[in-house]
């Protein structure tokens, strides 16, 4: 597993805490949802690593960048709908940041063996 797919996990079962939070506070929509998007960025990216040739990885990892954009959507309606501490939203979107960032460097990197 790599550096990126291990952070991807991590920050996906943060995410599934958090989800199970806002289910807790009957949020049922916002958590599927921020639940579905930050789990598939990993997914996405364990499937990049068996991918059948160097555009097919870009690609899968290009819908994990998708969904890291979709998950920080989702984390700030929730630190607007002050659902949960501040701290621990500013920690997630922190994380989602950082996978974005990394993300981006390794399908620029991808690109350039094209």
């Amino acid at each position: 597993m790599t550096y990126l797919q291990e952070k991807a996990l991590e920050f996906a079962v943060s995410i599934l805490k958090l989800s199970n939070q806002l289910t807790k506070k009957q949020e049922y929509i916002i958590s599927k949802q921020i639940a579905r998007s930050a789990t598939s960025i990993g997914a996405n990216l364990s499937e990049s690593s068996g991918a059948s040739s160097v555009k097919d990885m870009i690609n899968k990892q290009f819908i994990s960048l998708k969904e890291c954009k979709e998950t920080r959507y989702w984390l700030r309606i929730i630190e607007r709908m002050e659902y949960v501490e501040i701290d621990q939203v500013i920690k997630l979107s922190k994380d989602c940041e950082h996978i974005h960032f990394m993300l981006n460097k390794s399908i620029v990197s991808l690109k350039s063996k094209l």
